[in-house]
């Protein structure tokens, strides 16, 4: 649903939904009319690839993104044809996004590269050559095709955007050289938004996707303490990209440092800056906080809802459409 702020509204499916949820889910966000839903593939749940398939196939107007694919674990002509398989199944409603994958993940299977900037730069470039099948020769430090091309029957006619899932400063700047977009996890602030674009400096049409813990209710304390919870990894090492533009930043660093594990860091978190870390509080809340992200230069803001009953959890994020 197109916002006042010309912002698109999407939806996450947390990667822990049962598998028998997933259908559910998608066809409930699609019937609330979010404008998105974004699959992820975290290493030990659910595969993206076949939960994007799967909600295309379940439903008939959302738009899908899969983010993301982890540059290193698939080799991009077979990750090419089966991107593309699905954009001709469905056309004009996937996107997907690749990204380096968490390093440990990674490691712990062998897929971390020896230079994980190159090697997103040669995938991401190789995936779009080929989905527009522009590109059949290929010869990077990672990535090499010697005359491949997808089959003229094997082409989408809507060659799907490709964004990168990605936070670094550098690898923030290859985004904005050769993606179509980035998609931000979360947390995302303005202040992140606007520290990431700098970053980024496109210089043609480029979305910015931001993901983002969500929880809404009439009573904002519910909300708050309902979004809590999931900002537990806040304080950890790789989000600091997330937190170095906020005035909040050393004193959250100190809360962590001070904490004994996430669990114990999130429960102390002041309501103040679960605010400003979460999309959390009322409808009207929560309208007044995405319409900044829009003004930030988001695109689309993407609502991770909280648990126990994911699709349950869509109606409340529902409320934000009708502001």
């Amino acid at each position: 649903m197109k916002s006042e702020h010309s912002g698109l509204i999407g939806v996450m499916l947390p990667p822990d939904t049962p598998v028998q949820q997933i259908v559910p889910f998608a066809r409930k966000a699609e019937e609330h009319g979010f404008d998105e839903l974004w699959v992820v593939e975290d290493l030990g749940f659910h595969g993206g690839l076949a939960q994007a398939a799967t909600v295309l196939a379940a439903t008939s107007r959302i738009r899908v993104g899969l983010g993301l694919m982890p540059a290193g674990a698939r080799n991009v002509a077979f990750a090419a044809m089966d991107v593309a398989t699905l954009a001709q199944l469905h056309p004009g409603r996937l996107d997907v996004a690749v990204g380096h994958g968490m390093p440990a993940w990674m490691r712990t299977v062998g897929a971390w590269p020896s230079s994980p900037l190159t090697l997103l730069y040669e995938y991401i470039t190789t995936l779009k050559g080929l989905l527009r099948a522009d590109l059949a020769h290929y010869n990077g430090r990672h990535v090499h095709l010697d005359g491949l091309h997808l089959q003229s029957t094997s082409l989408p006619a809507f060659a799907p955007d490709v964004l990168a899932g990605v936070r670094g400063p550098r690898s923030l700047a290859v985004s904005g050289h050769v993606a179509d977009g980035t998609v931000l996890a979360e947390p995302v602030t303005p202040s992140y938004v606007r520290s990431a674009l700098r970053y980024i400096a496109p210089v043609r049409p480029h979305r910015v996707v931001a993901y983002n813990v969500a929880a809404i209710h009439d009573d904002p304390a519910v909300a708050l303490e309902a979004a809590r919870p999931c900002l537990a990894v806040v304080g950890e090492e790789e989000w600091r990209p997330h937190i170095a533009p906020l005035p909040l930043r050393d004193a959250l660093v100190s809360l962590r440092s001070r904490s004994a594990g996430p669990e114990d860091f999130a429960r102390n978190l002041p309501d103040e800056w679960v605010r400003q870390l979460a999309v959390a509080g009322t409808p009207a809340q929560a309208r007044a906080q995405l319409a900044e992200l829009f003004d930030a230069g988001v695109t689309s803001a993407v609502l991770t809802p909280v648990g126990p009953d994911y699709v349950t959890s869509l109606a409340s994020l529902a409320t934000v459409l009708r502001g």
